[in-house]
């Protein structure tokens, strides 16, 4: 049968100086399914806004398909955006199309430039201050058009 000796393990006599390595389980993520890596949060963030202006899109032409159908349900649906609530709505989309949009240059550079991923972790940086940039500029005109200040 088997022993063991110090140098490894003994098989029938002969000694095996290389042991069988121990398999160990995974170390599970604390608290969240992403690890919170930058270009983890970037993804994600990219792809949810991806995701929404996509179905803004959809609904934006079936709206806009309505008035070959029906002119006066098509007033009826454009007096209804011009509620607070979809100004907040216009708002969220100005949100979600600026960092989609700065975050694709991103991906871009990443992609295309040869020192791009080295430096993703400062372009997102940038990227976060740039948009940070738009929207003071932007939600303040934007809200008091919405809310008639």
């Amino acid at each position: 049968m088997s022993e063991k000796s110090a140098g490894g393990l003994a098989t029938a006599g002969r000694v095996n100086k290389y042991p069988l390595p121990r398999i160990r389980a995974p170390k599970a993520p604390a608290g969240t399914l992403y690890r919170g890596n930058t270009g983890m949060w970037s993804w994600v963030l990219h792809r949810i806004t991806g995701v929404a202006i996509f179905f803004f899109l959809l609904v934006h032409i079936l709206d806009t398909a309505l008035v070959r159908v029906s002119p006066e349900a098509y007033n009826v649906v454009i007096d209804s955006y011009k509620t607070p609530i979809m100004g907040l709505g216009e708002l969220g989309l100005v949100v979600a199309i600026g960092f989609h949009a700065l975050n694709g240059l991103r991906i871009i550079l990443i992609d295309f430039w040869s020192v791009g991923p080295k430096y993703h972790k400062l372009m997102f940086v940038v990227v976060i201050l740039l948009w940070a940039i738009l929207l003071i500029g932007f939600t303040p005109r934007h809200l008091m058009h919405v809310f008639g200040g």
